[in-house]
This record gives structure tokens, C-alpha cells and sequence, in this order.
């Protein structure tokens, strides 16, 4: 029984990653290039810029997937 009622769940949350998935690595990506150039250009730690950018970009990605679609 508890099979019958977690299967359509697990199945709309796997859909559900599969459609940001895209956009959330896409936004990661441009974001930590973002980030390590800026704390370059203001003589700041370079990985540390990465880490927000990334971690900005992939939730900026995700939110543009979910509302596009």
C-alpha cells in the first residue's frame, strides 16, 4: 500500500529536479565565473566569490526554469 502512494510522489519530485535541473546548473556555472571575477577586480578571496556566485546563479537558474516553464 505504502508503495502504491509514494510512487507518484517520487515520480512528480523526479520531474520536478529534471526540469530546474538545467537551469540550476547553467546559473551555478555563470554565477561562480561571475563571483571569482568580481573578487578579482576588488582584490578580494577569488574562492570566496565563487562560492556566493555559484550559490546566487543556481538560484537565480532554478527560479527562471520553474517560471518559464
Amino acid at each position: 500500500m505504502k508503495t502504491r502512494v509514494l510512487t507518484p510522489i517520487v515520480g512528480l519530485s523526479m520531474r520536478a529536479a529534471a526540469a530546474s535541473g538545467c537551469g540550476t546548473l547553467t546559473g551555478g556555472a555563470v554565477g561562480a565565473g561571475a563571483g571569482a571575477a568580481t573578487a578579482a577586480g576588488l582584490d578580494k578571496d577569488v574562492g570566496k566569490g565563487a562560492l556566493i556566485g555559484a550559490g546566487i546563479g543556481a538560484v537565480a537558474g532554478t527560479i527562471y526554469d520553474i517560471t518559464r516553464d
